[in-house]
C-alpha cells in the first residue's frame, strides 16, 4: 500500500537545505531550511535561473560556477546523480551590497525522470561545511601554506568524483547480475505443463534482499490421462547458492514423480538424492496429486507447511495427515507417510512457501489463521485475482524478508 504524503510539507519540515531545478536549470522550489542558510528571500530565488538567482564571488573568479555548471550539465547528459563533497560558492554577505562571504558546500543532485526518460527535475541538497573548512587546524595550515589548503580541497574534491564514479559503476555492475539472476530463476522455474492449466495460478516473489532470486519453487506435471502432479519447495537461505540447490530439488522431482507417481514414493527419492546434494539438508516440500477422474487428493509432506483446501461455504481442510520431517534429515531411509482426500469441483488448493504466513515473533498458528481467514474473505474470486488478492490481505505484495511461492488451483 502505498502511503499518502505530502511531499511539499516533507521537504517543508525537513532541517536540511533542498531546492528544485527544473531541465533548464530554473529553480522552482525552495525550502525554508535552503532560504536560511543562503540569507535569501523565496522570491528572490524561485523562478529565476540558478546561476542568476546565486551568482558567483567575482573576487573568486568563475571556478565555482563552472565547477557546478559542469556537475548539472553531466547529470542532464547521462540521468545519474551527481556529488561534490567539498565545493567553495560564496554568497552574498547580508547588508552588504556588493559584499560576499565565503561558504564551503557538500552537494548532491539527484535527477527526477520524466515519462520520455529525461531529466525533469533536479533535487539539489546542500550542507554548509565552512565551519569545518574554517577549523583551527585548517587555519593554521591556511597560514602555513596556502597553496597547500587549495591542494587539499582539490584532492578531496577529485576523490569525491572518483567515490561516485565507482559507486556509479557497482550499481550498473549489480544491475547485470541482478538480471543474470533474474534469467536463471525464470529458467529453473519454467512449467511447460502449467501452459496446459487455466484453473492454476502461481506467484514468485523473492526476499527484499535477495538478487531477485531464491530457493522457493514450484511445479506442475501432467500424468495423463486424467492425473496432475502438483509441488512446491524451499531450500534454507537465498541468493544463487540457494537458487542453484532449488534448480537441481525441483528437476529431481519432476523427474521422479512421472516415474514413480506416488507423493509419497516420489519424496523418499527425493530425500535420498537430497543427502547426496550439499545445502540442500533441512529443505522442505509437499507433493500432491490430483485425480479428476475419482476428485481425489493424494499427498505427502516433507517438513512443509499444510496445503489448505478451500471449499465454497469459506471453511478450510488443511492436508496436514501426511507430514514427515525435512528432506535429509534421517540417517536411514524411511517410507513417507501418504494421505488422500475427496474434493469437489469448484473447491480450490491452496500451496505456498513459509514466507507467506510467518512473520517475527509470531506464532505461526496467527499467519495460518490470516491465511484461512483471507482465503474465505475471497473464496468467489478466479485463481489469478485470488492469488494477488492473497497477497495483498497478507500484506506481501510489495515482497517481505524471505522468499514465497503460493499456488492456487480451482479443482
Amino acid at each position: 500500500m502505498t502511503a499518502d504524503i505530502d511531499f511539499t510539507a516533507f521537504f517543508d519540515a525537513t532541517p536540511s537545505p533542498y531546492l528544485v531545478l527544473d531541465a533548464d536549470l530554473v529553480i522552482r522550489y525552495v525550502n525554508p531550511a535552503c532560504l536560511r542558510t543562503t540569507g535569501r528571500a523565496r522570491d528572490e530565488l524561485v523562478g529565476k535561473y540558478f546561476f542568476d538567482a546565486l551568482p558567483e564571488n567575482p573576487g573568486f573568479g568563475n571556478a565555482a560556477e563552472r565547477n557546478l555548471k559542469a556537475s548539472l550539465d553531466r547529470l542532464l547528459d547521462t540521468g545519474d546523480p551527481e556529488t561534490a563533497v567539498l565545493q567553495r560558492y560564496d554568497v552574498p554577505a547580508p547588508g552588504q551590497q556588493d559584499g560576499f562571504e565565503e561558504r564551503w558546500w557538500s552537494v548532491i543532485h539527484t535527477p527526477l525522470l520524466g515519462p520520455d526518460d529525461r531529466v525533469e527535475w533536479i533535487v539539489q541538497e546542500v550542507t554548509d561545511v565552512t565551519t569545518f573548512v574554517h577549523a583551527a587546524q585548517a587555519r593554521r595550515l591556511s597560514e602555513e601554506s596556502p597553496a597547500r589548503t587549495e591542494g587539499m580541497a582539490a584532492e578531496l574534491y577529485a576523490r569525491a568524483r572518483e567515490l561516485h564514479r565507482l559507486n556509479q559503476e557497482l550499481r550498473r555492475a549489480h544491475a547485470r547480475e541482478q538480471q543474470v539472476a533474474v534469467t536463471l530463476q525464470e529458467a529453473m522455474l519454467s512449467v511447460p505443463d502449467l501452459d496446459r492449466h487455466t484453473n492454476i495460478a502461481v506467484r514468485y516473489l523473492p526476499a527484499t534482499a535477495s538478487l531477485n532470486v531464491c530457493g522457493d519453487w514450484y511445479d506442475v506435471v501432467d500424468l495423463p490421462p486424467d492425473r496432475y502432479a502438483v509441488a512446491v519447495g524451499d531450500v534454507v537461505g537465498h541468493g544463487l547458492h540457494a537458487a542453484a540447490i532449488m534448480g537441481m530439488l525441483r528437476s529431481a522431482l519432476s523427474a521422479v514423480i512421472r516415474a514413480i507417481p506416488s507423493p509419497a514414493q516420489a519424496l523418499e527419492v527425493l530425500g535420498i538424492y537430497a543427502r547426496s546434494v550439499d545445502g540442500a539438508m533441512a529443505a522442505t516440500a509437499v507433493k500432491v496429486l490430483i485425480d479428476t477422474r475419482s476428485r481425489l487428493i493424494i499427498y505427502s509432506n516433507a517438513g512443509h507447511p499444510p496445503p489448505l483446501l478451500l471449499h465454497a461455504d469459506g471453511t478450510c481442510d488443511q492436508l496436514d495427515q501426511a507430514t514427515d520431517p525435512p528432506l535429509g534429515t534421517r540417517e536411514h531411509h524411511v517410507p513417507r507417510p501418504q494421505a488422500g482426500l475427496p474434493y469437489t469441483p469448484g473447491d480450490t488448493l491452496v500451496l505456498y512457501t513459509d514466507g507467506l504466513i510467518e512473520r517475527r515473533g509470531e506464532d505461526i498458528d496467527v499467519g495460518m489463521e490470516r491465511l484461512t481467514t483471507a482465503l474465505a474473505q475471497d473464496r468467489t474470486l478466479d485463481p489469478d485475482p485470488l492469488a494477488d488478492a492473497l497477497l495483498t490481505r497478507l500484506d506481501v505484495a510489495g515482497g517481505v524478508s524471505d522468499d514465497i511461492a503460493l499456488v492456487v488451483i480451482r479443482l
